[in-house]
């Protein structure tokens, strides 16, 4: 199997993986997880036909593997997936990887978040990570924003503004509290 990269999976492929990582599940109770109104779903929502077309990637991938069937009292019987251990370890990785982007924070960083939560497992790792990769990214776009004009400006200021707010947030996570008012200095 060749190596998978980050970019080869879906957002919803990563988070298939990631839950069934946690414990064998069948296809059912993820998608009820991931729908509008589940635990993961709230933060990021993936369709039940997108669940099982990512079960299926997966399975292809060699990530998962289908195990047996179980009896349902609610239709017909389900198939549990488990997780390899090439998918165990692919899905800790990412896990611990910060978002690429800051536009990508709302849903991968937030995500995350929940499956490191549900693991009882410290974000601390993640959110330096994250803090480290868009530090440089806040200190380029202000250094831009001097010679700026026009549409250019208005577009580096709302990407300066949104990094600041992330790199706000990411502190007030990491110290434990609400995040505040006061404005995040660049280090």
């Amino acid at each position: 199997m060749p190596a998978i990269t980050e970019h080869d999976l879906s957002l919803a492929e990563w988070l298939v993986l990631s839950l069934v990582s946690e414990e064998p599940a069948h296809g059912f109770a993820l998608a009820r997880l991931l729908s509008a109104d589940g635990e993961i779903g709230r933060i990021w929502r993936v369709p039940k036909p997108v669940v099982y077309r990512a079960l299926q990637r997966l399975e292809e991938l060699g990530l998962v593997k289908f195990a047996g069937q179980e009896p349902s009292a609610q239709g017909p019987a389900r198939t549990p997936v488990a997780v390899t251990r090439p998918g165990r370890n692919l899905a800790a990785s990412w896990l611990t990887r910060p978002a690429a982007h800051n536009r990508d924070i709302r849903s991968e960083l937030l995500i995350k978040l929940a499956l490191l939560d549900r693991a009882r497992a410290d974000p601390a790792p993640l959110l330096e990570a994250q803090r480290d990769l868009l530090i440089p990214m806040a200190r380029a776009l202000h250094d831009r924003l001097d010679t700026a004009t026009g549409f250019d400006r208005t577009l580096i200021l709302w990407r300066s503004e949104t990094v600041s707010a992330t790199l706000r947030f990411l502190e007030a996570l990491r110290a434990g509290s609400a995040v505040g008012a006061s404005g995040y200095q660049l280090p």
